[in-house]
């Protein structure tokens, strides 16, 4: 087990490192420029690509190129078709990926990079624009054969020989580029879903609906009037197909009124079972929060980490009822736990 002074000194150094790479983060706010500055050319160069029907090619050497692969996969997670090419394959062959109505991302923190530099001035010779991402501070080869240059300004790695507060830099400016693009080309939450049918941030994507097990349309749930007693709404509510763990009331327009839980029951039959016969208006939850149709389950799973619901009521654009989410429904998803604590990502 290390000594104390030496961890003290271990913690101090981490500290070190993430207050670097978040300065280095936060400075390039700084140089993005206004409205016609390089950050919303770059986006702008993105856009006519896309609308090309081109490709977005980054490339990049070392630690770097492998900033630029995770920017790649980003764009394409993003709509924005996108792949990496590594810039000595593509001294051997693979500058035949690049077509005219593609662009290039090329990235070299020092911006003399052979072999980079030697794409990008390639490609420029050919029409094809390139979007340099270099620290800018200096003249540099990269600078000189890009459309647009995106600087991350001069960043401390003096903490380690290993690039690391410039690449955070990199990454964090490509990750900006990507989404700026992709909302300027309409791209939606339902269009990442649809790419994502497999794992759960598309999970979190889908309508709310699609995750209910109790729904009133297939009568495994049955609302029942708030004007009845707990005795009667309990024996309503044996309709269902299935035995959800919370009655829905409704008022006289079909509205949801309250919620009564398996839990409010427990409870009230241990005060006083003779209050099985009295009005269950006087015992329901009031106006409960509830999600609408047309809400994200990702929506239901904030509402369930934050407010700790067990049952949720989903109801339509004029209130009423359609379904009801249990927190199972997404225990089984695996969006969250038991406990109600974020499941796997």
């Amino acid at each position: 087990m290390p000594q104390t002074e030496q961890i003290n000194r271990e913690l101090e150094l981490a500290r070190s490192v993430l207050g670097a790479e978040a300065k280095a983060v936060a400075q390039i706010a700084d140089r993005l420029g206004g409205a016609d500055g390089p950050f919303v050319q770059a986006v702008t160069l993105i856009e006519r690509c896309v609308q090309r029907g081109g490709t977005v090619l980054v490339t990049g050497l070392g630690k770097s190129g492998l900033i630029g692969a995770k920017i790649s996969a980003t764009l394409t997670s993003l709509g924005i078709t996108s792949h990496f090419v590594h810039p000595t394959e593509a001294a051997h062959g693979d500058l035949g990926s690049f077509r005219p109505a593609d662009m290039c991302i090329a990235l070299s923190y020092s911006g003399e990079t052979e072999e980079v530099i030697a794409i990008a001035s390639l490609l420029r010779q050919d029409g094809i624009p390139v979007i340099g991402i270099t620290a800018g501070e200096r003249e540099s080869g990269l600078k000189h054969a890009s459309t647009v240059v995106l600087a991350v300004g001069e960043c401390e790695d003096e903490l380690s020989p290993a690039p690391m507060a410039s690449t955070t830099a990199q990454l964090a400016l490509g990750d900006a580029l990507a989404l700026c693009a992709s909302r300027r080309l309409g791209f939606t939450p339902e269009d990442f879903a649809r790419r994502h049918p497999g794992g759960s941030l598309g999970a979190l994507l889908r309508p709310v609906v699609e995750a209910l097990r109790f729904k009133v349309e297939n009568r495994t749930l049955h609302p029942v009037s708030d004007k009845v007693s707990v005795a009667e709404a309990l024996k309503q509510s044996e309709t269902s197909v299935r035995r959800p763990g919370a009655l829905l009331l409704v008022d006289e327009q079909g509205v949801l009124s309250g919620l009564f839980t398996d839990a409010d029951l427990r409870r009230l039959v241990l005060k006083d079972p003779a209050a099985l016969s009295s009005p269950i208006s006087q015992h329901m939850t009031r106006n409960p929060g509830r999600l609408h149709e047309g809400d994200l389950i990702r929506d239901a799973v904030r509402m369930v980490r934050e407010h700790r619901r067990d049952e949720v009521p989903v109801v339509d654009a004029k209130g009423r009822p359609v379904g009801l989410l249990d927190v199972q429904d997404l225990v089984a998803m695996k969006l969250v736990r038991d406990d109600g604590a974020p499941g796997e990502r």
